[in-house]
C-alpha cells in the first residue's frame, strides 16, 4: 500500500469518489455535494483555516484507492486544551486496519511536525455543528451535517489507540405527537409569556446585530467550560453566507431580557432529504435545478436543532422550554414538517440532556469524539462534566 497526497484534480476526484464505493448499496448514506465538501478545504471560503493548516491523503492498494483522511490544525481549537491538539476528519476506509493505520500514521506524523501533541477525530475544520464524531449507534439516514459511517469505523480508530473523549447524543422528536409531555408545555407557555422577555426571529437584513448577539451569549454560556473555544465573528458570518440555501430565518431565535441578549436557538431544514435525490454528489446545472425543484415541492419534512445556549444567570429560568414553545408554534405553520432532530448534546452536558428528554425527545443515535495522545504515557482524561 502507498500514501498519495491529495494535490491535483485526479487525486481530488478520487477523494470524493471513494465514499461512493464504500457505501454502494447502503440505503441510509447520503452523498454530500462534492463542491460543498471541497469548499471546507479552501482557506478563501473557510475562515477557520486562517493561520491554520490542512493536508489530505489517499491510501492505494495495488492502484485502487481504499482509504482517505484529512489532518488539520485550527488555531483556536489547538490551544483550547492542556496539550496542543490537531484534528483528523473526512476519514473513509475499507474494513482494513492496515490501511487505516497507514492513514493515521501519516496524519500523526504531519501533525507532529506542526508541534501538535494530540489529535481528535473524526472532527470538522471549523465549528462542531457539522461532520463531528464517529457514529456508533443508530444507523439511519443522517440529517444534514451529521456524521454517517460504517459500524467498523469505531474499531479502526480504537485499534490505533484513539480513546473516547466524549459521547454525543441525538434525540428524535415527533412534532405532531399529541402525547408530548403536557406539563412541560404548560410551563413553557407560562415562561414564554413573561413580560420581561422578548423573542426575535433572525433576519438576514439585520445579520450583524444577530451575529454579535450570538457571540455575546455563546461566550457567557460556554467560556467556563474546558471544551470552550472562542468563536470568530467572521466564522459565523462566513457560515451564514455559505449556508443561505439551507437556512430558514424562522428557525433561528434570540431571547432578550429587557433588551439584553440572553439566549439563542438555531435549527436548520434537513437538506439531506434533497441531496438524497442527487446520488452522484455532483451539482451541475441540471442536478442543482432538480434539487431546487424538490425543495419548492416541500420535500423536506425534517429539521435539525444545531445549537442552543443560555447565559448562566438565566439558565434556571425556563427559557429553554419557552424557546421550544415558540419554535413548535412556528413549525405548526409549516405543516409539511413532522420530525425534529435534537442533535447533538455531549455527555458532559447533563442539563441539556435532561431538557431534550423533558421536551419528549427519544435518544436514537450516538457519536463519539475520540482523542489520541502522542505521548502514550500521559494520563488520558475525558471531557469535564459541565457544572451548574
Amino acid at each position: 500500500m502507498q500514501v498519495v497526497e491529495v494535490v491535483d484534480k485526479k487525486s481530488i476526484k478520487a477523494f470524493h469518489q471513494l465514499p461512493h464505493s464504500i457505501y454502494k448499496g447502503d440505503k441510509n448514506w447520503v452523498a454530500q455535494p462534492h463542491a460543498v465538501v471541497e469548499d471546507i478545504f479552501n482557506p478563501e471560503k473557510n475562515s477557520s483555516l486562517d493561520g491554520g493548516s490542512v493536508c489530505r491523503w489517499l491510501v492505494e492498494d495495488e492502484g485502487r484507492v481504499v482509504g482517505r483522511i484529512a489532518a488539520f490544525v485550527v488555531e483556536s481549537y489547538a490551544h483550547s486544551y492542556e496539550q496542543l491538539t490537531g484534528g483528523v476528519g473526512f476519514f473513509e476506509c475499507e474494513d482494513n486496519q492496515n490501511a487505516a493505520n497507514l492513514l493515521f500514521d501519516t496524519a500523526v506524523s504531519w501533525l507532529k511536525e506542526l508541534k501538535m501533541e494530540a489529535v481528535d477525530g473524526p472532527i470538522n475544520i471549523g465549528e462542531n455543528f457539522f461532520n463531528w464524531g464517529v457514529l456508533t449507534e443508530g444507523y439511519v439516514q443522517p440529517t444534514y451535517g451529521m456524521q454517517y459511517n460504517k459500524p467498523y469505523y469505531e474499531e479502526l480508530f480504537a485499534n490505533y489507540g484513539f480513546q473516547t473523549y466524549y459521547e454525543q447524543y441525538s434525540y428524535q422528536l415527533d412534532i405532531k405527537d399529541p402525547d408530548l409531555p403536557p406539563r412541560f408545555w404548560k410551563i413553557a407557555e407560562w415562561v414564554a409569556n413573561k413580560p420581561d422577555y422578548t423573542y426575535e426571529k433572525f433576519r438576514m437584513a439585520n445579520k450583524g446585530k444577530f451575529v454579535n448577539d450570538f457571540i455575546t451569549i455563546h461566550e457567557q454560556a460556554w467560556s467556563k467550560h474546558g471544551n470552550y473555544k472562542k468563536i470568530n465573528p467572521s466564522d459565523i458570518d462566513t457560515m451564514i453566507k455559505e449556508s443561505k440555501f439551507i437556512l430558514d430565518e424562522d428557525f433561528i431565535w434570540f431571547v432578550y431580557n429587557n433588551g439584553e441578549p440572553v439566549a439563542f436557538f438555531m435549527m436548520i431544514p434537513d437538506v439531506n432529504q434533497l441531496f438524497k435525490k442527487n446520488p452522484s454528489g455532483k451539482l451541475g446545472l441540471v442536478n442543482a435545478l432538480k434539487v431546487m425543484w424538490h425543495k419548492k415541492r416541500k420535500a423536506i419534512t425534517r429539521c435539525r436543532v444545531l445549537v442552543m445556549g443560555v447565559v448562566p444567570k438565566f439558565q434556571k429560568s425556563g427559557l429553554e422550554s419557552a424557546i421550544f414553545y415558540h419554535v413548535r408554534a412556528e413549525l405548526r405553520k409549516k405543516m409539511w414538517y413532522n420530525d425534529m432532530e435534537l442533535s447533538w448534546v455531549a455527555d458532559f452536558n447533563p442539563k441539556m440532556i435532561s431538557l431534550f428528554k423533558e421536551v419528549g425527545g427519544v435518544h436514537d443515535r450516538t457519536h463519539k469524539t475520540m482523542r489520541y495522545l502522542f505521548d502514550q504515557s500521559k494520563e488520558f482524561k475525558r471531557a469535564e462534566v459541565m457544572k451548574d
